[in-house]
C-alpha cells in the first residue's frame, strides 16, 4: 500500500492551481504524533506532503516515526524552507525529497505565488546535495505557463544531477477550485513527448518509466482515459490534516474513516472500504496523479517491479531510441480526439495580491466545493 499523509493545510506558497493557502489549518487541531503511530507498518511509499509539511514543527519526529513503518520515505515540499530539510537528510540520506519548481525564475514565481522561489529552491538543493541527500529532485506540474520550459528544467536537474519528477494540472476536493483546464490541450500534451524520448535515452532505468507515466500524462491532458485502472483505497490512500482516511484526494464522497477515532483494522476490514472499492472500480474521474498512477504501474504482488503491459512499453521504445529511431506517438495517442473544455482564460496569479485566508476548523465542513470531473 502507498500512503500519502497531509499533516498540515497551512502553505507559504500561493499557487495559481492550488487554493489550499487560502484554507489553512489550525495547527492545534492537526493530525498528532500519537495518531499516526497508529498506521500499520506494512506501507511501500509514504509521502509527507501538504499544504507545506516544512510549516509543521514537529516534521522531524514526523520522519521518526514514519520510516520504520515504510519502504520508502518522501517528503514533498515548495523547498522555500530548505534548512528544514536538512538534518532530516542527514540523518536518513536515501530519505526521497521533491522540491516543487514550475519553471524558471519569472514563470515559478508567477504561478506558484513566490518570491524569488526559483532561486530559493535551487540554492535549497544545493544544500541538500552537500549535506549527502541521496534522492533528491524537482517535481514540475505541467500547464500552459510553463510547458515550453519542461526541457530546460529537465536539463537543469542532470546538469546538478538530481531528479526530475512530473505532474500535470487536475482538480481535487482540497484545492478549493474545479478551474485547472488546460487553454490548449494539444500544445501541452505535444510538448511531453521529448521529454519521453529524452527520458528513454537515459541510462537510468527509473527515467525510462517515468517515460510511460508522462506517457499517461498525455492522455489525461488530451481529456483521454487513464492508461490503467486505479486502484485507490485498495493501493492508495489519504489522509488529512484532521485524520480523515480517504480512498484519494479527488472525490470527497470516498471517506473510509478516520484513524484518530478508529483503529486500523477498522478502517481496511470493515463495510465501507468494500463500498467504496466498488465506487473506485467505475470511477469516472479521469486523474493521473503520480501517487495513484505510480501505484497503479506496479506489480501487485511485487511492488518494485512494474506490470506487464508498461513493462513491455517501457522494453520496446527504449529500443526504438536506441537505434536511433523516432517513438510513433500517433500509435498510442490519438490527436484527434480531445476533450473541449468550456472555460478558457488565465487562471488568478497571487504573487504580487494579497488574499484573506479563511481557517478552516473541525467543526466546519472541510471540502465544500461542489462536484467536479476531471477530463
Amino acid at each position: 500500500m502507498d500512503l500519502t499523509i497531509i499533516p498540515t493545510y497551512r502553505c507559504n506558497s500561493k499557487c495559481s492551481m492550488c487554493h489550499v493557502w487560502q484554507h489553512p489549518t489550525l495547527p492545534r487541531e492537526e493530525i498528532t504524533l500519537d495518531t499516526l503511530e497508529k498506521l500499520p507498518s506494512n506501507i511501500d511509499n509514504c509521502n509527507i506532503s501538504g499544504g507545506e509539511p516544512t510549516l509543521r514543527d514537529d516534521l522531524m519526529d514526523m520522519v521518526d516515526l514514519m520510516v520504520p513503518k515504510s519502504r520508502i520515505m518522501e517528503i514533498s515540499t515548495n523547498g522555500l524552507y530548505a534548512e528544514k530539510i536538512v538534518p532530516i537528510v542527514k540523518k536518513y540520506p536515501n530519505i526521497k525529497i521533491r522540491f516543487s519548481l514550475d519553471g524558471f525564475h519569472e514563470t515559478n514565481n508567477n504561478v506558484r505565488g513566490e518570491k524569488d522561489g526559483f532561486n530559493k529552491k535551487l540554492n535549497g538543493m544545493k544544500l541538500l546535495i552537500e549535506a549527502g541527500g541521496k534522492d533528491l529532485g524537482f517535481g514540475m506540474t505541467i500547464q500552459d505557463d510553463n510547458v515550453k520550459q519542461l526541457e530546460g528544467i529537465w536539463n537543469l536537474c542532470r546538469e546538478i544531477g538530481v531528479d526530475f519528477a512530473t505532474s500535470t494540472l487536475h482538480n481535487g476536493f482540497q484545492f478549493h477550485k474545479s478551474d485547472n483546464y488546460f487553454w490548449s490541450r494539444i500544445k501541452v500534451a505535444k510538448g511531453i513527448e521529448k521529454l519521453i524520448e529524452q527520458q528513454l535515452k537515459s541510462w537510468k532505468v527509473k527515467h525510462w518509466f517515468r517515460g510511460y507515466l508522462n506517457l499517461g500524462l498525455i492522455e489525461k491532458i488530451l481529456g483521454h482515459d487513464r492508461l490503467i485502472s486505479c486502484t485507490a483505497g485498495e493501493e492508495f490512500v489519504f489522509i488529512d490534516p484532521w485524520s480523515d482516511v480517504w480512498a484519494c484526494n479527488v472525490r470527497n464522497d470516498l471517506l473510509l474513516g478516520n484513524i484518530q477515532d478508529q483503529n486500523w483494522e477498522e478502517i481496511w476490514m470493515g463495510e465501507t472500504v468494500k463500498r467504496i472499492r466498488e465506487n473506485v472500480s467505475v470511477c469516472k474521474q479521469n486523474c493521473w496523479m503520480v501517487t495513484t498512477a505510480r501505484t497503479a504501474m506496479r506489480n501487485t504482488r511485487i511492488p518494485q517491479l512494474p506490470k506487464m503491459t508498461v513493462f513491455k512499453w517501457v522494453l520496446l521504445n527504449k529500443l526504438m531510441v536506441s537505434f536511433g529511431k523516432s517513438i510513433n506517438f500517433e500509435a498510442y495517442i490519438d490527436y484527434n480526439k480531445v476533450y473541449s473544455d468550456e472555460n478558457t482564460g488565465n487562471r488568478e496569479k497571487f504573487l504580487h495580491r494579497s488574499v484573506k485566508k479563511r481557517i478552516t476548523r473541525k467543526s466546519e465542513p472541510h471540502y465544500q466545493f461542489g462536484q467536479f470531473y476531471n477530463r
